[in-house]
């Protein structure tokens, strides 16, 4: 039998950006993430599944929001009789340069609908967090400062004036060192505008990523084949990233 979610009632996560948001981190992990049914994914189909890593050529594919998840409600920010939807916007590879995220582009008017369709399912569904993370393909498109500030800034507030949730939460962070290392000049006017629009915006925060390795730090073989994957969190790291975003949730709440 289909499950009705117009019973349930969220809190609603945007998880949007690119890959490192999409999330491809491989290897292991401690402590391998546990499905519930108090956390769901809303699909870019618009289908409702229960959160789940995936598995993808022998390998298990993790993102951040899992551990994110894990730990809003094992710190009691989940109330009881609530559940947790996680909007999986983030697409990877996708940049404001390459027109995927200004206002009139694809990914950026999904992600709206998305947001739509979730808090149309109960009028006591509510949004708690925007988690960002991307930046690599405009640092790879030679963006300047200005270009990513203001089209990270304008993404916000036209997120927040739209469903009125002037005080959203916004929380971004900084790329695979291993991989940004390689690419210093290119990437620090996009790091330096994601770290401004985390001071600026109200209600933000940004995450620094020292000691998270990448895939080829932590993998001596890639599921998928990728024999350099420097630009991507492990899956060890990526659950790291995942604790890293909510601590700084837990700080702009605070």
């Amino acid at each position: 039998m289909l499950h009705d979610f117009s019973h349930d009632k969220f809190d609603i996560i945007i998880q949007a950006g690119q890959s490192n948001s999409e999330g491809y981190g491989f290897g292991l992990t401690d402590e391998p993430y546990q499905p519930n049914d108090r956390v769901w994914y809303l699909n870019q189909d618009r289908t409702i599944s229960l959160a789940v890593e995936r598995v993808r050529n022998n390998g298990i594919q993790s993102n951040f929001a899992l551990s994110f998840a894990r730990e809003y409600i094992s710190t009691g920010k989940l109330a009881e009789g609530r559940k947790l939807l996680i909007i999986r916007a983030a697409v990877g590879g996708t940049g404001f340069l390459d027109n995927r995220w200004k206002l009139t582009d694809d990914l950026y008017l999904q992600m709206m609908d998305m947001t739509r369709t979730a808090l149309e399912l109960n009028p006591e569904n509510r949004l708690v967090a925007l988690l960002w993370h991307q930046g690599e393909t405009d640092a790879i498109c030679n963006a300047t400062y200005e270009q990513h500030y203001d089209h990270l800034m304008t993404l916000l507030k036209s997120v927040r004036t739209e469903f009125n949730v002037p005080s959203l939460p916004f929380v971004a962070g900084d790329f695979v060192h291993h991989w940004r290392d390689i690419h210093t000049d290119t990437c620090t006017p996009v790091i330096n505008a994601i770290r401004d629009v985390c001071v600026n915006c109200g209600y933000g925060r940004f995450v620094e990523t020292e000691g998270l390795n990448s895939n080829a730090q932590d993998n001596d073989v890639h599921p998928l084949g990728w024999v350099k994957d420097y630009i991507h969190f492990s899956r060890r790291s990526i659950y790291e990233l995942g604790k890293r975003y909510f601590e700084a949730f837990c700080s702009i709440e605070n």
